[in-house]
């Protein structure tokens, strides 16, 4: 065949058994318009469908004996996939098992026709490259610079208070740091990519971004923006010219010409947990382009995150000492010399302090959950109290009454308490919208903001304010509040996860930053070693001594973990597939609760070095269970072919 004639191509189809390079004759009719990373439509053998794909490359020949079917058709000539998001996902799909076509539908938005046309009809202006940026607020001078132009991997504690920009918006100096760090590779004429975990941090980076360098040198890639305008985004990180892309998840796919820094904001946030198939986090994706790219890797956060400081532990990642020893005022509630009598859910030490704050400015008051209803637990051992009927959780119904069932309405007259055999409950929380309430009963000369998921509020002013947030939606507000009220510690660390105390760590942080220095934080009702790292200002220490107790109990991350789900008969050929592996052990199977459709799961935990090894063996289960053949029985209604789950790093494990 001439020169090019033959293309490599992935299909882009989800099951296991096509996550391979297929050849393609190239017609003459198509020689002129195929390229590498174009968007194609290619014939299946199978019942004559036709399917997209991307054309991965050009070859002069084939390995395949036979007569290669030809290309259907070119459906866009914008290479669009560049070789570098390429290797990307290749490799993570490897990691996690996964299908590369999984992760470029995650990495590549929709096209737009209307849009790639105007597109091509335009250079393009990217504007001037910025000045010499300052140096990176909250660590030492030129640290950072420094780590970006030697393509280093770094972690930084942030600067725990807001700031104002010049333009005379308020920022938290998280988002200044970050902001300078990527000014700082646009100088050196080199993209950079900003991960953040949603838009109230974007908001935050972009603003900071617009106080440094041109806008038009900054792409915006999320999924507030219209289809439309994220793909002519996404084209325009496609050229040439150095930018800063800021985006949530998928944003460290993004193609970026002379890459020179990534950075992930607080990723320990669940927010950039990637929901979707393989699973891949943004934090494991950026340490593999890392290392492909040679660029430079920062995270940054108010709390590290347990698996930074696992890289940290190992020398992978060096940890930046910050500038000065900044931290907020936080008073623990449990510590006082006067203990409150009874149980009541605001101190009066911080009523106090909210009264006499709330005159010269906002005050936040944090809360666990949205809403009205109340949760209730054993008021002898706390347990959180649950329908006797089918499990559900028990509240106290809006309009009053006995509590009753989230899900059946059963009234919880006669309850007893499974595990101390107590018949009295509590109010372990009390939502936002009820707090507002009390609270604006109780000051009722004061202004009241409420901002949760459903109404959110990103900004509020320097005037007085009583500002009730559910942990995630606190607004920052200009100069910082004057006093932050942590309510329901002991309801936040009730709920049953691996990561439960790693989480409240990162909100209650990340609440107090907003305070204005030398403003009082009050954590109401936690005591322990996990309140004292809040209250001097040592994530990183209670980090390490977490780390430490999961690798004891061989738990993430100290190890990795994969959950198998299927059949019986399937999970178990699976886990005999990987049981003789070095460093690999497994937890079940065990019903998964599903029963209708009989499935069980099976939990594979592994060493890191045993990573590779044991996707490639999972993997092939998937595909022979996925291509694995059932003759029909007579008289028996024909069953949906098995399918084998595979989740690596699930966060879903307990």
């Amino acid at each position: 065949m001439p020169g090019g004639a033959v293309a490599r191509v992935l299909v882009d189809s989800p099951l296991p058994q096509l996550d391979q390079l297929f050849d393609y004759a190239v017609p003459e009719r198509l020689r002129e318009r195929v390229r590498p990373g174009v968007r194609v439509r290619v014939p299946l053998r199978t019942g004559g469908r036709i399917a997209d794909g991307w054309l991965v490359e050009l070859a002069d020949t084939s390995e395949y004996g036979g007569t290669l079917s030809e290309l259907e058709d070119v459906v866009s000539e914008v290479p669009m996939l560049v070789p570098e998001v390429w290797a990307l996902a290749r490799a993570v799909a490897d990691r996690a098992a996964g299908n590369a076509s999984d992760i470029l539908r995650l990495a590549i938005p929709s096209r737009y026709v209307r849009v790639e046309r105007s597109w091509l009809a335009s250079p393009g202006e990217p504007g001037p490259p910025p000045e010499a940026p300052p140096p990176v607020h909250g660590a030492p001078a030129g640290r950072v610079e420094a780590g970006v132009d030697g393509g280093e991997r770094m972690t930084l504690t942030a600067d725990p208070r807001p700031l104002r920009l010049p333009t005379g918006e308020w920022v938290g100096a998280w988002a200044v740091a970050l902001a300078q760090a990527a000014a700082h590779a646009l100088h050196r004429d080199r993209s950079a990519l900003l991960v953040v975990p949603d838009y109230r941090d974007q908001e935050q980076l972009e603003a900071a971004l617009r106080a440094l360098v041109d806008s038009r040198r900054v792409l915006r890639t999320d999924a507030r923006q219209t289809g439309g305008d994220r793909y002519r985004a996404f084209l325009d990180a496609t050229r040439d010219d150095a930018r800063i892309i800021v985006g949530n998840r998928s944003t460290v796919y993004a193609p970026a010409a002379r890459l020179g820094l990534i950075a992930i904001w607080d990723d320990g946030d669940p927010l950039l947990s990637e929901p979707l198939a393989p699973g891949v986090h943004p934090r494991d994706a950026a340490l593999v382009r890392q290392e492909q790219s040679g660029a430079a890797l920062l995270f940054m956060a108010h709390t590290r995150s347990v698996e930074v400081e696992r890289l940290v532990g190992i020398g992978w990642v060096q940890a930046i000492e910050p500038a000065a020893q900044v931290r907020p005022k936080v008073v623990l509630t449990e510590q006082q010399a006067s203990p409150e009598p009874g149980s009541a859910r605001i101190p009066s030490s911080a009523w106090r302090q909210a009264q006499e704050a709330v005159r010269e400015g906002p005050v936040l008051v944090q809360v666990a959950r949205p809403g009205n209803a109340p949760l209730l637990t054993c008021d002898r051992c706390r347990e959180t109290a649950h329908c006797a009927a089918c499990g559900g959780t028990l509240v106290v119904p809006r309009a009053g009454g006995d509590p009753r069932c989230v899900l059946c309405g059963t009234s919880a007259s006669g309850w007893r308490c499974p595990v101390c055999d107590g018949t009295r409950l509590r109010a372990a929380t009390v939502g936002a919208s009820r707090t507002a309430e009390e609270l604006g009963r109780a000051f009722p000369r004061s202004l009241v903001i409420l901002s949760d998921g459903e109404r959110p509020v990103l900004r509020v002013g320097a005037e007085p304010a009583l500002v009730v947030a559910t942990r995630g939606a606190e607004p920052i507000a200009d100069g910082g509040y004057r006093a932050v009220l942590l309510l329901d510690g002991e309801r936040m660390l009730l709920r049953e996860s691996l990561r439960v105390a790693e989480d409240c760590l990162r909100w209650w942080s990340n609440a107090s930053a907003l305070a204005a220095p030398g403003a009082p934080v009050f954590l109401v009702g936690v005591g322990g070693a996990l309140a004292t790292a809040l209250s001097t200002w040592r994530q990183p220490e209670w980090a390490a001594t977490e780390l430490a107790a999961r690798r004891a109990l061989r738990f993430p991350p100290a190890v990795r973990v994969a959950s198998v789900t299927a059949g019986h008969a399937a999970v178990t050929r699976a886990v005999d597939a990987v049981r003789g592996i070095d460093g690999v052990d497994v937890l079940g199977p065990a019903p998964t609760g599903e029963e209708d459709e009989g499935l069980q799961r099976a939990i594979v935990r592994f060493d890191y070095g045993a990573g590779a090894r044991v996707a490639r063996e999972l993997r092939a289960e998937m595909i022979r269970v996925a291509t694995e053949r059932r003759r029909p029985v007579a008289g028996r209604p024909v069953r949906r072919p098995p399918v084998l789950r595979v989740r690596f790093d699930d966060p879903d494990v307990p």
